[in-house]
């Protein structure tokens, strides 16, 4: 249902060519980079996080890890996991799926900073097999982005 929301989305806004439903994607932003044909860098992570029983999405490069240092300083707290079990609930897309769109409304979403060295990332689409790819600006918009902020380690710019 998650893939019909997103696509039902961008459809509504004249993007519906960019989500890609496609054979295998993999569970691994190496798969998903092959299964694409880019970088496995321009892969947009979805990564899910509990701040006070509140859900938070940081979108990533594929490259990226998020550091716990850079987190506590954004955040004021210890980056905490939701457990897989309650991503359906607490975010409205299931494990292995979830994506920075059409989400349940006390979700918040913000986009690290690693990101904005590509002209384009691809983010899952609300299904194991689907993605859709947009520019840095455009995945700010769609995502309803809270904002850019820098929390991961491990990359570099470009």
């Amino acid at each position: 249902m998650s893939f019909e929301k997103v696509k039902a989305y961008f459809n509504s806004v004249s993007l519906g060519e960019r989500v890609v439903e496609r054979e295998h994607i993999g569970d691994t932003v190496e798969n998903a980079a092959h299964a694409v044909g880019c970088q496995p860098a321009q892969i947009a992570k979805t990564m899910s996080f509990l701040q006070s029983d509140v859900p938070v999405l940081i979108v990533t490069a594929g490259d990226a890890k998020v550091n716990n240092t850079k987190y506590k300083a954004c955040f004021g707290q210890k980056a905490v996991m939701i457990p897989a079990g309650d991503l359906e609930t607490l975010v409205g897309h299931k494990p292995g799926a979830v994506c920075p769109y059409v989400l349940n409304d006390s979700v918040s979403v913000y986009l690290d900073e690693s990101l904005k060295r590509f002209e384009i990332v691809h983010s899952s689409g609300g299904s194991l097999n689907s993605t859709v790819s947009l520019s840095p600006a455009e995945l700010e918009v769609h995502s309803n982005s809270s904002g850019w902020i820098d929390v991961c380690k491990g990359w570099n710019e470009e």
